[in-house]
């Protein structure tokens, strides 16, 4: 059974309903992976400095704001938590409005608002009375880390919450170039318009979803499976175990090696008669090391005797 977004209360005037906030929709999108063509193998994203070309780990990204071309202020997380919304698990219902005043473009995302225990007449008495006055409920929502406006509305047995869009996401009709006028300012007959009329009428049923499937999913699931029978279509990778922390210290531990290797290997003149130089004082160590090493063996074999 799918798990409630957060667990918290409807509430409208003095009246505090417990709801549970549930997904509405289920995703039913096809998601493909891109591989490599030579060789079938998945291709990887990582995230690259622009500069420097290298893969930067999680903990080092910060958020920016871009206000500029090319131009960014940083954004903390301590920012972030200051201007988001201390309400939380909870639909608060500002105002009830006609259903019908609603733009449709204002609607986004569905929700299902389930009546926690002992919540059932409260939830009940919401549910019927929008359904009697054909109202909706007009209120905010905090949903993660963002608020939305929403509304409330009845749907059968049902009490659903519709994210609502703000204004401003919403791009303003008279931007575009619009035939605005009758239907005699662009000259349409009476004859034309009874004819539209009545080839409408002659269209019209009663709304059944049930009747509208994702056709091209269908035909797309279709092939795949065809494509799953047939030899030499299906490719087989087992992902690796990636730990961040660990692959990026590995990256820039090896690179600082191969850094020192190509410094050792490109010694400029000047070192190498350096080290010619001191090469008789190495030749002095090596001898006294070498007279240290019977005194040492003598020490040695008086503990075994011992």
């Amino acid at each position: 059974m799918a798990r409630p977004i957060w667990t918290g209360s409807l509430s409208f005037g003095l009246l505090n309903v417990p709801v549970s906030l549930m997904s509405g929709e289920r995703r039913m999108d096809l998601s493909f992976r891109m591989l490599d063509s030579r060789d079938k193998k998945p291709i990887r994203y990582e995230r690259v400095n622009a500069d420097t070309g290298e893969e930067v780990p999680w903990k080092d990204i910060v958020k920016a704001f871009e206000y500029d071309k090319g131009s960014y202020v940083v954004i903390e997380k301590e920012d972030i938590a200051a201007a988001a919304p201390e309400t939380h698990e909870s639909i608060d219902v500002e105002a009830f409005v006609d259903a019908e005043s609603i733009d449709l473009r204002y609607y986004e995302k569905p929700y299902i608002l389930i009546p926690g225990k002992k919540a059932e007449k409260g939830y009940v008495l919401l549910r019927e009375t929008l359904k009697d006055t054909g109202k909706v409920g007009i209120g905010r929502v905090v949903i993660r880390t963002r608020e939305y406006i929403c509304a409330v509305m009845p749907e059968e047995d049902a009490l659903v919450m519709i994210l609502l869009r703000y204004p401003q996401e919403l791009v303003a009709l008279d931007e575009y170039k619009l035939p605005k006028g009758s239907a005699k300012d662009y000259r349409v007959a009476p004859k034309e318009l009874e004819m539209a009329r009545k080839l409408i009428e002659s269209m019209t049923s009663n709304w059944d979803p049930a009747e509208y499937q994702d056709e091209f999913r269908e035909r797309l699931s279709d092939i795949i499976k065809k494509r799953m029978k047939q030899a030499g279509a299906t490719t087989k990778f087992e992902e690796p175990e990636h730990h961040e922390d660990a692959a990026t210290n590995v990256v820039d531990f090896m690179a600082l090696l191969q850094k020192s290797l190509d410094s050792n290997r490109r010694t400029p003149a000047k070192a190498t008669k350096a080290a010619k130089k001191s090469a008789p004082a190495k030749k002095a160590t090596k001898k006294a090391a070498a007279k240290k090493a019977p005194a040492k063996k003598a020490a040695t074999k008086a503990r075994k005797r011992a």
